[in-house]
């Protein structure tokens, strides 16, 4: 039998961190994560070793050190001084595979293509993720095209119709919203616990999630939870800039993705097989 089997696990070492489910954690894997995952919400802001030292309360030789061997390895790059550093190029490559490898993902994508053109708007799936929702895939508006993919990009679940509507689908007492104050992203946005309660009630009853420029200005946003998991962790929206939304087009908008909602949910996307992936 072995140690695992056994429940008595390997004796603590160097390298290695507290205990989670039991298992204790490896400093350095946790540190290498927690290092890409600054460098990728940075986004377009290259770091310096000192903030980064700084950020994770690392010794600047060990952060230095950890650099080297991820820009070896291609999961962070640098430029031509040596000092800035930024997301590589893996990266990319390992998101991609998560994509393609969801087998959910690929059964949604025909139907955010029926959904965008029977309205002509902006269709999106996107996964609850702790506090936040990240987009899957998206079918940009013929008539409001954006210069970047959303894909991979992440927002707070409770600044939009995406992850008000995935929020709604759980007790208000075991919602995944961060401590302090909620983030505010334009005035809209909910930062009043007490008001975003009253709103995801709302939701419940309603059966979908209405977003009025709480995530982006000029904006507004339709949610529907895919029931498939329980609670939901994925949801599709529309999006419709507020100049062009009308009542009938709301209407439109409503009824059409409560049928394609539905068409999803009937297929219960996930092959025969296939890993029910958490």
């Amino acid at each position: 039998m072995s140690e695992t089997e056994s429940g008595a696990g390997p004796a603590a070492g160097p390298g290695t961190g507290p205990q989670t489910g039991g298992v204790r954690e490896v400093k350095s894997a946790a540190r290498t994560v927690d290092l890409l995952e600054v460098l990728a919400a940075r986004g377009d802001r290259p770091a310096r070793l000192r903030e980064l030292a700084e950020e994770l309360g690392v010794p600047r030789s060990s952060m230095y050190a950890l650099l080297k061997t991820l820009i070896d390895r291609g999961w962070v790059r640098t430029d031509a001084t040596g000092s800035l550093y930024g997301i590589g190029i893996r990266a990319l490559l390992t998101g991609t595979s998560y994509l393609d490898s969801d087998t959910r993902v690929g059964a949604v994508r025909p139907y955010l293509d029926e959904a965008s053109d029977a309205l002509g708007e902006t269709i999106h799936l996107a996964r609850l993720d702790g506090p936040d929702v990240v987009y899957l895939a998206t079918r940009e508006s013929h008539e409001y095209l954006r210069t970047f993919s959303r894909v991979g990009r992440r927002l707070p679940a409770h600044a939009g119709a995406l992850g008000k509507a995935l929020l709604a689908e759980r007790p208000d007492a075991e919602l995944p919203l961060p401590a302090g104050e909620l983030a505010r992203l334009t005035p809209n946005t909910h930062t009043d616990r007490a008001a975003l309660a009253a709103d995801l009630a709302a939701v419940r009853v309603r059966g979908y999630a209405v977003d009025r420029e709480e995530g982006v200005v000029g904006i507004s946003g339709f949610g529907f939870a895919l029931r498939y998991d329980s609670p939901a962790r994925d949801a599709i929206s529309c999006s419709v800039p507020v100049a062009r939304l009308t009542e009938e087009h709301e209407r439109q908008i409503v009824a059409v993705m409560r049928e394609i909602r539905a068409k999803i949910e009937s297929l219960a996307p996930r092959t025969k097989g296939a890993p029910d992936w958490r």
